[in-house]
C-alpha cells in the first residue's frame, strides 16, 4: 500500500470466521494505527493500556465497556478511550474498526 494513494479502509482487512483479524497501517514511536475485523461475538477481554486510544467504527456494531459503563458503538461513530481506563469490546455483529493509539 502506497502512502500516496487513497484506499477504502473497510477493504484493508477481511472478516474471518470465528476470529479477529487485524492489519497495522502505522507503527511509530508516537503511536499506531490498526484496522480490525471482528467476527460476530468475538471480543477483547477487559484490559488497560498506558496510552490514549481513539476507536473509529467502520462497519457493524459493538458493545464497549469502559470503566464499568456500557457504550454501543455503530458504524460512523467514534469513542475515545483514555489511558489506564479498563475497557473491553464485544462485536454484536460483524464489526470493523480503526484503532488509533497515541503514545506521547
Amino acid at each position: 500500500m502506497s502512502s500516496a494513494e487513497p484506499v477504502a479502509i473497510k477493504k484493508l482487512v477481511a472478516y474471518q470466521n470465528g476470529t479477529i483479524a487485524s492489519r497495522t497501517l502505522i507503527n511509530k514511536n508516537a503511536g499506531s494505527v490498526t484496522v480490525f475485523a471482528f467476527d460476530e461475538g468475538q471480543e477483547l477481554s477487559e484490559h488497560t493500556s498506558p496510552y490514549d486510544a481513539l476507536v473509529i467504527a467502520l462497519d457493524g456494531k459493538a458493545d464497549v465497556i469502559l470503566s464499568g459503563d456500557l457504550f454501543h458503538i455503530l458504524e460512523g461513530q467514534i469513542l475515545i478511550i483514555p489511558a489506564n481506563q479498563p475497557h473491553a469490546l464485544r462485536a454484536s455483529t460483524k464489526f470493523k474498526m480503526l484503532l488509533v493509539m497515541i503514545r506521547k
